[in-house]
C-alpha cells in the first residue's frame, strides 16, 4: 500500500472508531430500542472483566487437562489456548480431539471462588427498565451462571440460560446453537439484541438479523470492534443500557 492511502486507511479506520464509540455513549438506534428480547452473555459481559473470574477457570482447565492427558501443565496449557482457537472453547477440543466426556470437566473448571463478582445495583436497575424479555446464552453451565447472577443481584430478571449443555455442547460461534436458540424461545431475530464480549460471537447473530452489542474487556480476544457485525460498542455494560433507554426507553 502505497504511504499515503495507509494515512487514509488509519485515518478512515480511527474516524470509525470514533463515531462508533461515540454511539455507544449518545445513542442506540430505533431498531435497538424497540428490541423484545435481550440475550447476554454471561462471563465478562454481565460482570467487569476485571473481576477476572476466567484466571481461574483458566487454571482449572489447565489442571484438568494435564491430568486427562498425562502431560505437563505447560504442554495441557498450550493444548487448552490451541483447542479455544481452533474448537471455540477448550471442552469442545477435548471432546473432539480425545473423547472426553464434558460434565466432570464442567463441574470441575466452575468450581471457583465467586466472591470477586460484587453486586450491581446499577446493572439490575438498567435491566429492570429493559423491555421485553432477557435471556442469558453462555457457553459455560446453568449452575454456573445461576451462581454469578446471584452475586450480582439480577436473577429476577432472566426468563431463561441457554447453556452449553442445551446447546449440546456445539460452542458460538457455531451458528447452530444460535438457531436452536431461536427456535426454541420463539425469538424474531429482526426485534433481538445481542450483547457479549467477543466479537467473532457477534457475527452469527448479525447475520441472523440481530443487533448486536460488544461490551469491551481487557483480555486478548478484546478486538473486533469496527467490525460490521457490531453494530455498538459499550465500555461499561449498566451505563450504557441506562443511556440508551434515557435517549429512546419507554420511560424517555
Amino acid at each position: 500500500m502505497l504511504p499515503g492511502l495507509a494515512v487514509a486507511s488509519f485515518r478512515h479506520h480511527s474516524l470509525c472508531n470514533m463515531v462508533k464509540h461515540l454511539d455507544t455513549h449518545l445513542r442506540s438506534d430505533g431498531a435497538l430500542a424497540d428490541a423484545d428480547t435481550w440475550i447476554f452473555d454471561l462471563d465478562n459481559t454481565l460482570y467487569p472483566s476485571q473481576c477476572d473470574l476466567f484466571a481461574e477457570i483458566s487454571q482449572r482447565m489447565t489442571h484438568f487437562v494435564s491430568e486427562f492427558l498425562g502431560v505437563s501443565r505447560e504442554h495441557a496449557y498450550a493444548k487448552q489456548k490451541s483447542y479455544f482457537q481452533t474448537y471455540g472453547t477448550t471442552l469442545n477440543g477435548m471432546m473432539q480431539c480425545h473423547g472426553m466426556g464434558p460434565h466432570d470437566f464442567l463441574d470441575f473448571v466452575h468450581d471457583i471462588d465467586y466472591g470477586p463478582v460484587e453486586p450491581s445495583l446499577q446493572l439490575s436497575t438498567a435491566l429492570e427498565r429493559l423491555p421485553g424479555r432477557k435471556l442469558i446464552y453462555t457457553n459455560g453451565t446453568v449452575k454456573h451462571a445461576e451462581q454469578v447472577i446471584d452475586r450480582l443481584g439480577i436473577h429476577q430478571h432472566f426468563d431463561v440460560i441457554f447453556d452449553i449443555v442445551a446447546a449440546e455442547f456445539v460452542p458460538k460461534p457455531n451458528k447452530a446453537p444460535y438457531e436452536q436458540l431461536i427456535d426454541k424461545e420463539d425469538i424474531d431475530p429482526k426485534w433481538a439484541a445481542m450483547v457479549e464480549d467477543m466479537s467473532k460471537n457477534l457475527a452469527p447473530a448479525a447475520a441472523l438479523g440481530m443487533r448486536t452489542v460488544l461490551v469491551q474487556s481487557h483480555f486478548e480476544w478484546d478486538i473486533g470492534g469496527d467490525a460490521d457485525h457490531v453494530h455498538h460498542v459499550a465500555e461499561d455494560l449498566a451505563h450504557w443500557l441506562h443511556r440508551a433507554m434515557d435517549h429512546h426507553g419507554p420511560d424517555a
